[in-house]
């Protein structure tokens, strides 16, 4: 009856581990640059002392789903969106440098350029801080930033630092924790020299942005799915504890 028992319990607990993952993509339908997660789950046998006779559920995810996400025109100086294998570099929270699509680009008061989520955007020597006051900023297709210093004529530009941005396949980026996407830690040395420099095959696009891949269809009925799921198993559950109250009942007649 344990056994039972034990199967029902880890199911239930990972169909909600699922739903929580599902719930999260469908929170993240509009967010800028976001990428959906794939769940998945497998019967997995628990080793300990005798044989492995108790198998147990485990829901993971497996990886993100990384098509590109509808491209929006915000007409915003600040706002981009790149190419489809095209990634901004930015600082993650230990100082070390991972990548976004996300584009919504803002000036902090001491003018450090960051994301929305307030990450530092990397560009040809690290972290970019433009020079204040500026009157207008704009961004070229290779990435360059341009900027009109306060008072200098209409038509005057000049090239301050350049948009740290790289092209990867999809198959070499994984996402970790914070939604910052990384090399996957099996790449080779060489595979991971075409993320030191600028690649000049990515276009940058102003005034745009990529917006999120979530299908929120699909992920609402997954999370119907999921709940069933979860019913199915604390019934499960009940019918185990009724078994059980109905062999106690037999043991006393006995």
């Amino acid at each position: 009856m344990d056994k039972m028992v034990y199967i029902a319990a880890s199911g239930a607990k990972q169909s909600m581990r699922g739903l929580a993952l599902k719930a999260n993509n469908l929170a993240n339908a509009n967010t800028t640059g976001f990428k959906a997660d794939f769940a998945q789950a497998r019967s997995m046998q628990a080793f300990g002392e005798g044989l492995p006779t108790r198998v147990f559920s485990m829901q993971e995810r497996p990886g993100s789903n990384m098509t590109s996400g509808g491209i929006v025109e915000t007409g915003r100086d600040l706002d981009i969106a790149l190419s489809d294998k095209g990634w901004l570099s930015v600082q993650d929270a230990s100082g070390k440098e991972a990548y976004t699509k996300v584009g919504t680009l803002n000036i902090t008061p001491d003018g450090a350029l960051i994301t929305s989520h307030g990450r530092q955007v990397i560009g040809e020597g690290g972290p970019i801080i433009l020079p204040l006051p500026i009157e207008k900023l704009e961004f070229s297709e290779d990435g360059a930033i341009q900027v009109r210093p306060q008072g200098a004529p209409a038509n005057f530009l000049e090239v301050v630092d350049r948009l740290k941005v790289i092209k990867a396949n999809n198959s070499e980026l994984e996402k970790g924790n914070d939604g910052l996407f990384r090399p996957k830690p099996e790449l080779l040395i060489d595979d991971l020299c075409g993320f030191c420099d600028i690649s000049p095959n990515v276009k940058v696009m102003s005034g745009m942005l990529e917006m999120s891949n979530v299908n929120p269809v699909h992920e609402m009925v997954d999370m119907i799915s999921h709940q069933r799921q979860f019913e199915l198993q604390v019934k499960l559950m009940k019918t185990a504890e009724e078994i059980d109250e109905r062999q106690t009942q037999l043991m006393r007649i006995v």
